[in-house]
């Protein structure tokens, strides 16, 4: 079966646990990103779908990775997700912009 998807670390060890033998290559940066960024839309699609914590702690675990990518820290990110939630608010309201 072919997959060409980035996977966890720990993927190939268990593949070969149950017997099997991965393929596998190391990404180069340019392929590295692209694939973080397919990994996203997958987790969040499977967020859609299922709603469980399990899938959000997967979309959190590729956001970790891009955040290590960028060189951002976490802090960093809620400082600024803060200042805009001060300027622009949060969606607790649960306002929807029907026309403008």
């Amino acid at each position: 079966m072919k997959f060409n998807k980035l996977v966890r670390d720990k993927i190939p060890h268990i593949i070969r646990a149950k017997g099997e033998v991965p393929l596998t290559h190391i990404a180069n940066e340019k392929e590295y990103w692209e694939k973080l960024n397919q990994k996203l839309l997958e987790e969040v699609a499977e967020w859609v779908d299922a709603e469980s914590i399990e899938e959000m702690a997967d979309i959190f675990e590729v956001i970790t990775a891009i955040l290590e990518y960028k060189k951002w820290e976490l802090e960093s990110v809620v400082a600024v997700q803060k200042k805009k939630r001060e300027e622009r608010g949060g969606f607790s309201e649960r306002i929807i912009l029907d026309e403008a």
